[in-house]
């Protein structure tokens, strides 16, 4: 089969805050199917694109809207393209796939992402991925260790789908339907019964925007995923011969989510020298959609450590160290606690010190300029 762009769709300018971005969807031909993916804005020079792949149960629009509709994300994404890709058969108003049709596999899944690249024009990329995205994104680094340049993976499972789970998952799906199955991948018990407002919005989404047949050969697709075999390296010894991500990158989590085993997991497999975990508190499975500005600021840092730190500003730069001088901040001038993210979570791993040293010389600047103004 020819790889080529089988239907370009829409072409449109979409506004983001005070500035407009061009946004095109395609249909793109691949060896193992067609891929629908969404690109906002256009490659710039030799910048990676950010190149997001969802969950199941979600598409590219109810998975990572609210994250990249916050305002410190689209600080980011004013210098960066972005390529949302939506897994076969789950995009908006997608038709149902004939009968007999075979699902790609997890690995086919991401054999399909370089062909989107060389048609999109696309040289390198930043993944973000989300439970089965998050696995078919690590696949596409493992064999495609150039094209990547870094990796945040949300609630990733490395693991295959051992035979408790499969035994589980028959027995749902004999006594619930396939939303009941997607619900509880996303959601604790306690956060199925806790947030019903978010609950309810996504168990709708589910049953009603994603095609059910489609839902369930990706569910199957997912549930069938091979383990990733990956193995954390010994530094110095079997770096360059060990199969691991090779690329920097961030897990993250949130502490009541049912993947915080998997992730953990994957963390203990990876090398801890090129790997942040971030255990996202008062947050469960969705933490893109409840704590996006927690994630936004997270990725800020991650892409400032991967050599990008002029395209973070001066404006986040303040906010950063807010968390670290709050208790001085507070008993000198009685300025209230900002909600801030722990910069010692990247500290040794991802922050260098010219950088730690700029922040703090510029947050001491502003906090002089309270105390003796």
């Amino acid at each position: 089969m020819s790889l080529s762009l089988c239907n370009f769709r829409v072409q449109s300018l979409v506004k983001k805050g005070s500035y407009l971005v061009q946004r095109e969807e395609h249909d793109i031909e691949t060896q193992h199917g067609v891929l629908h993916v969404t690109m906002r804005g256009v490659p710039k020079g030799n910048r990676p694109v950010i190149l997001t792949y969802h969950d199941i149960g979600l598409n590219h629009k109810s998975c990572f809207n609210t994250l990249f509709n916050f305002e410190d994300m689209q600080e980011i994404t004013q210098h960066f393209a972005v390529v949302h890709v939506d897994a076969p058969g789950q995009q908006e108003a997608a038709a149902p796939f004939p009968t007999g049709y075979q699902y790609p596999t997890m690995d086919e899944l991401s054999e399909m992402l370089p062909s989107v690249m060389t048609q999109l024009k696309v040289n390198s990329v930043i993944g973000i991925g989300v439970g089965a995205g998050a696995y078919i994104l690590s696949r596409f680094a493992l064999n495609n260790p150039t094209l990547v340049e870094g990796l945040v993976l949300i609630n990733v499972d490395p693991c295959a789908e051992g035979w408790i789970d499969w035994a589980a998952s028959k027995l749902s799906g004999w006594t619930s339907n396939i939303v009941d199955t997607v619900m509880a991948h996303h959601f604790s018990t306690d956060e199925l019964t806790d947030n019903q407002e978010l609950i309810q919005t996504y168990r709708l989404h589910i049953a009603q925007d994603i095609n059910q047949d489609n839902l369930a050969l990706f569910c199957a697709s997912y549930n069938g995923r091979r383990d990733l075999e990956i193995e954390r390296p010994v530094i110095g010894l079997n770096e360059e011969t060990v199969n691991t991500l090779t690329c920097p990158s961030l897990l993250v989590v949130g502490d009541t989510s049912p993947a915080v085993e998997a992730v953990v997991e994957c963390n203990s497999r990876l090398n801890p020298t090129k790997t942040t975990l971030f255990k996202m508190a008062d947050c469960g499975g969705l933490p893109q959609v409840v704590q996006p500005g927690k994630l936004a600021e997270a990725f800020k840092y991650f892409v400032q450590g991967m050599g990008y730190s002029k395209y973070t500003t001066l404006t986040f730069l303040y906010k950063c160290v807010i968390s670290i001088t709050t208790p001085f901040y507070q008993k000198r001038t009685g300025h209230p606690s900002e909600p801030g993210f722990s910069l010692g979570l990247f500290l040794g791993s991802r922050l260098s010190r010219e950088f730690f040293l700029a922040v703090v010389l510029l947050h001491l600047h502003c906090l002089l300029f309270r105390v003796l103004g």
